[in-house]
């Protein structure tokens, strides 16, 4: 029986010990080409690999065999490169093509990160470092375009905005000169050019104020502002405009909220909401300005709301009133002397106070504009006084 089991005991083991020395020897010269591969792929240094960490712009250091030595995390964010490979074939035969004429080159990128975004627009410098390795940097130029293209539109917008009032001026300084010899005319007239001047001069003021704001930062030297009275003086600013449209102006809010900002940016954004309220409501109507003090999480924060019962806002318009020079009734606009800018400053405002602003609107039933900004620190808070304090204008 030993004599019969020992030859096929022999065989099995010899097939055993044969496949573990075949996987030994594969194993062993895998190893050996890996580590040939290491000892002949050139080496990041340490001062490439740190100056790479600091940039602003993408980079990445390429091998000899496409493959990525060091990338950074701007690079990785924007998806340039992904792992130890490059992400991109536009960015690869960049490279390659870098690699065979052995001289540098730069080419502009659309880069996409996914469906439905904004591509990146990328200048992408690439230069060979020797043997056959290559540096990869890329600059975003997205933020420079898109702030020349929004200067182009708003250098257009203006122009047509002030040709507008100017045509109609030359206009009726024509009519007034052919009918000298008709005291009703010329008063008719002259009364339309007064209009249209002082549209003229809103427009420009608006225009010189936006200009001011993009160019300030109030919270370089911020002040603290109690929200009753900035509600009061916005509201103050408005008297004239109510009472000649009978709008009623009340106002509700918390004792004691305050805000830190720039009193006078503050008080111009709530001032534009509220005349934007008395000039699309119907006459009688009434608008409510209300300031409180909430929490959102841990943290608090200060409201003020702009409510009125006029036209409403279509949702397609709510999309875009924040844009300049957009107007969602344009004959209403053009009679009440809307510039188109206003809601436009008001966005600049709350933003450079670390804010928001957002819209609720139904056609036919209201809109109620809120404002929302980062409220002092808790500490420096004191406790919410639950009775309303009100005012009311006829």
């Amino acid at each position: 029986m030993i004599n019969l089991v020992d030859p096929w005991l022999a065989a099995v083991l010899g097939i055993v010990v044969g496949v573990v020395v075949t996987i030994a020897v594969v194993a062993s010269r895998r190893h050996r080409a890996a580590v040939s591969q290491a000892e002949q792929e050139p080496q990041v240094h340490e001062h490439a690999a740190a100056l790479l960490g600091v940039l602003r712009s993408g980079g990445m250091i390429v091998g000899p065999h496409d493959h990525v030595l060091r990338s950074n995390p701007q690079a990785r964010s924007w998806g340039l490169s992904r792992g130890d490979r490059i992400a991109h074939a536009e960015v690869l035969d960049l490279v390659r093509s870098a690699r065979r004429d052995d001289r540098a080159v730069i080419r502009d990128l659309d880069i996409r990160r996914g469906v439905g975004t904004t591509p990146l627009r990328l200048t992408l410098r690439v230069a060979p470092l020797g043997e056959g390795t290559m540096v990869a940097l890329a600059e975003d130029r997205s933020v420079m375009l898109r702030a020349d293209e929004t200067r182009r539109d708003f250098v257009t917008n203006v122009s047509h905005e002030l040709k507008t009032p100017i045509g109609a001026i030359s206009l009726m300084a024509e009519a007034v000169l052919d009918a000298t010899d008709d005291p009703e005319t010329v008063q008719h007239f002259a009364e339309r050019i007064n209009i249209e001047t002082g549209r003229l001069g809103q427009l420009v003021t608006q225009i010189i104020n936006l200009s001011r704001l993009q160019a300030d930062d109030p919270m370089l030297d911020p002040e603290l502002i109690q929200l009753p009275e900035l509600v009061a003086e916005a509201i103050d600013r408005c008297q004239e405009q109510a009472r000649k449209r009978r709008i009623n102006v009340v106002t509700a809010g918390d004792d004691d909220v305050v805000v830190m900002g720039e009193l006078s940016q503050l008080s111009d954004a709530v001032t534009n909401l509220v005349q934007n309220a008395i000039a699309y409501s119907d006459e009688g109507g009434r608008v409510a300005v209300s300031h409180r003090l909430v929490q959102q999480g841990d943290e608090p924060f200060v409201e003020i709301a702009v409510a009125d019962n006029g036209i409403g806002i279509r949702p397609e318009d709510q999309e875009r009133i924040f844009e300049r020079f957009y107007r969602v009734d344009y004959g209403r606009s053009r009679a009440s002397g809307g510039t188109g800018l206003g809601l436009a400053i008001v966005k600049h405002v709350v933003s450079v106070h670390g804010g928001t602003i957002n819209v609720w609107s139904r056609p036919g039933q209201g809109s109620t504009f809120t404002i929302t900004l980062p409220a002092p620190v808790p500490e420096a808070l004191p406790e919410p006084n639950t009775t309303p304090t009100r005012k009311a204008m006829a």
